[in-house]
């Protein structure tokens, strides 16, 4: 049995989720809450679970497939005969989407069970986790699909659920009246419109420069145009008489490439269309985990890295944006003042989540400017690493949120006044948890000193590998320096804002009624939180040089980067010398 014609199980698994919490959710929840709950709850952790095995059985299957992809089709799409267009609807299981599939679909199944917790008692619980089962499988589409168009329908689709979960508690008004949480939904869902019409711009210059919108025929294509040097026609079209426009490929590329960059500063939350990650705060803590950690904003990261073909080429081509900036310098200038800004917003917040989405923010950053700088490699172990402790943060902050709430009911319950501003994100409000909340305490550590980058957890290997590559590089390509400049600013920024959120957090007095009452999560919650906890210990394994056999002496190479490659053309580029490595 060919186990890669399993691969549409890995979407199957998340809609069934869908469907039975959207049809019978509700009603069990409505019929008996404990057993609703956990029926509603369990049977979607466990479709994200099923949909993970999948996976990790395609990455089996690689590794015994000599890692060569396979393309799993599944039904013809779309066809317009008059402008030569076919469409068909396929997976490409292949080294890169497999990877992408075992982070969306490893931590989304942590942050399902921790949510069963989390979400306990809430009158939409069931909508809840159908939006989250949404939410994982447009993903999954997304990283999966074999063209730029299938991977534009996971584009619009993660945009429409993180605007289902943002706004979720969409009744919610502030002491001003204000609908912040549907506002907050609605500005993520505008501003994101701006990057996906770049994204359908590029998409469309795609098509009509290539015929095809298929991953692969699009970069053998690319490669070939290249290497002859000539120039392409657009727009022509025999059925309606269009003669077209012949411009150089290079100039092509360059723009395909710019819109990418801006569809991904939408998704990804690059400067200047990062403004609605921090409002993304107001739906609940484990969709921002989700959102954060594993899904929407890394996508933008994945487009970048999957077109690595389109990138490389157009900087061979030498085409500049703007003075002597090729669309790469651009991303990795994009990627790096991003990272800097954001991490000295960061110095200056006082919720608890929202320390963490600047967070995200700039370690964003940290990633998109790797790929600008060609360390695609580079840029995904960063992916990997900070899924898991971000996710992990997220998680602890729920946690924190949690007992801080709890703390402030029985205040109100046995009769006592607290702050009648209280807020439970507000870190003014914390302090002294890491005795009373010892299991959310020790998980969020290792957290942020991952995030911080302190050898030797996850994010030293994977930040520091991006660092490593802008100053080994930077008397190469002048910008690097600059690149490399803002990334180490920003490095220890990031240093400085964990420090001072675990200060104001978990040490010193308790600084309201409700942080002297504060009571530990339930083992749903805190269990989560443990195993995350020894990812962001590990993760960092997943990139560390490993020995194979040579001819003379062992030969080193890096376990992810040998894993990658065989998705990554820009290495067979380099071999072939057609670009430089």
């Amino acid at each position: 049995m060919n186990v890669f014609g399993l691969a549409p199980l890995i979407l199957i698994f998340p809609v069934i989720g869908i469907l039975f919490n959207a049809l019978f959710g509700a009603a069990f929840v409505k019929s008996d809450r404990k057993v609703g709950e956990k029926w509603s709850g369990w049977f979607a952790s466990f479709m994200a679970f099923a949909s993970f095995a999948v996976v990790v059985l395609m990455a089996i299957a690689l590794r015994q497939n000599e890692f060569h992809k396979e393309v799993v089709y599944l039904f013809d799409w779309i066809s317009i005969p008059s402008f030569d267009f076919y469409a068909r609807w396929a997976m490409q299981i292949d080294t890169l989407s497999v990877t992408m599939m075992l982070v969306v679909t490893g931590v989304g199944s942590i942050i399902h069970v921790y949510s069963i917790g989390y979400m306990h008692g809430d009158r939409n619980f069931s909508r809840y986790f159908t939006y989250m089962s949404l939410f994982l499988f447009f993903m999954l589409i997304l990283v999966s699909g074999s063209s730029y168009l299938v991977l534009f329908v996971g584009w619009e689709g993660v945009g429409l659920c993180s605007y289902l979960l943002i706004s979720f508690w969409f009744s919610r008004v502030d002491k001003d009246g204000v609908w912040m949480n549907a506002n907050a939904g609605r500005k993520a869902f505008v501003v994101n419109r701006i990057g996906d019409f770049a994204i359908i711009l590029a998409i469309i210059l795609t098509f009509y420069t290539f015929s095809t919108l298929e991953f692969e025929p699009v970069f053998e294509q690319a490669i070939e145009i290249f290497q002859s040097g000539e120039e392409v026609t657009l727009f022509a079209n025999e059925t309606f008489g269009t003669p077209g426009v012949t411009v150089a490929f290079g100039t092509i590329l360059t723009i395909i490439t710019f819109l990418f960059l801006i569809g991904a500063t939408g998704k990804s939350a690059q400067l200047v269309l990062h403004v609605w990650l921090p409002d993304a705060m107001a739906g609940p803590t484990p969709a921002s985990a989700l959102i954060h950690a594993a899904t929407m904003v890394t996508a933008g990261v994945y487009l970048i890295v999957r077109s690595n073909i389109l990138y490389e080429l157009a900087r061979a081509s030498g085409v500049t944006v703007i003075g002597s900036l090729t669309s790469s310098d651009v991303v990795a200038l994009v990627g790096a003042g991003t990272a800097l800004y954001a991490a000295l917003i960061a110095f200056t917040q006082y919720d608890i989540k929202k320390v963490l989405a600047y967070s995200t923010i700039s370690q964003l950053g940290f990633m998109i400017a790797a790929a600008g700088m060609g360390a695609y490699v580079a840029a995904i172990f960063h992916l990997i690493a900070h899924a898991f402790f971000k996710a992990l943060l997220f998680m602890a902050a729920g946690s924190v949120i949690h007992g801080m709430e709890h703390g402030h009911h029985e205040v109100a319950h046995e009769g006592g006044h607290d702050d009648p501003d209280f807020d439970p994100q507000d870190m003014r409000y914390m302090g002294g948890l890491k005795d009373k909340m010892r299991a959310t305490f020790w998980p969020y550590l290792i957290g942020a000193l991952a995030l911080a980058g302190i050898f030797p957890l996850a994010g030293f290997w994977s930040k520091d590998e991006i660092l490593a590559h802008a100053n080994a590089n930077q008397s190469n390509y002048g910008v690097f320096l600059l690149v490399y400049i803002m990334l180490t600013l920003a490095a220890m920024g990031t240093a400085f804002y964990v420090a001072r959120q675990l200060r104001m957090v978990f040490w010193g007095k308790p600084r309201s009624k409700a942080a002297a009452h504060v009571h530990e999560s339930p083992r749903l919650m805190t269990v989560p939180l443990s195993i995350l906890a020894f990812f962001s210990v590990t993760a960092g394994l997943f990139n560390l040089p490993r020995f194979r056999e040579a001819v003379v002496l062992p030969q080193i190479d890096l376990v992810l980067e040998h894993w990658l490659e065989h998705a990554l053309l820009v290495f067979e580029l380099a071999e072939e010398h057609i670009i430089e490595a």
